[in-house]
């Protein structure tokens, strides 16, 4: 069901952790699911990231998902982050199966909303960011359920 990669996140996940004054923070949740991640930034003056952690409640996925992410921005610019995908994290981790997507999604949005701290505290603008949602389910009609 899952890929090599995705077992090795979850069960040895990399940079996990937090970060004491954190250029930028961002949680984000999935209600549907009960998902929480919240991913910690360290960037410089040149707006690269020095750093990244992470703190997911979650299932193996969203595990795998938030340490494979941190590893695909950890090094880069604040431009370049902007450009981590939750297809690029499901792509890095060489799939993910159609129920877990959303867990590939949860962490490009905790990224977008690490770096809006970050660019809030700033006062800066990131081009292409825009505010994040606090579920990533924000926005859409609720579904009916039928009892």
């Amino acid at each position: 069901m899952y890929t090599e990669k995705v077992m090795d996140h979850f069960e040895h996940p990399r940079n996990v952790g937090e970060i004491e004054n954190a250029s930028g923070v961002g949680t984000v949740g999935n209600a549907k699911c009960g998902d929480i991640m919240r991913i910690y930034l360290d960037i410089d003056e040149n707006q690269i990231i020095r750093d990244v952690k992470f703190k997911t409640f979650g299932c193996g996925a969203a595990v795998a998902t938030s340490s494979m992410a941190t590893e695909l921005v950890k090094g880069k610019s604040v431009q370049e982050a902007m450009e981590v995908t939750n297809k690029a994290v499901m792509e890095a981790l060489d799939g993910l199966p159609p129920v877990k997507v959303h867990c590939s999604l949860l962490a490009e949005e905790a990224i977008h909303a690490a770096l809006w701290d970050y660019a809030e505290k700033n006062g800066i603008k990131i081009e292409g960011l825009e505010k994040p949602k606090s579920d990533i389910h924000e926005g859409e009609e609720e579904e009916e359920e039928e009892y």
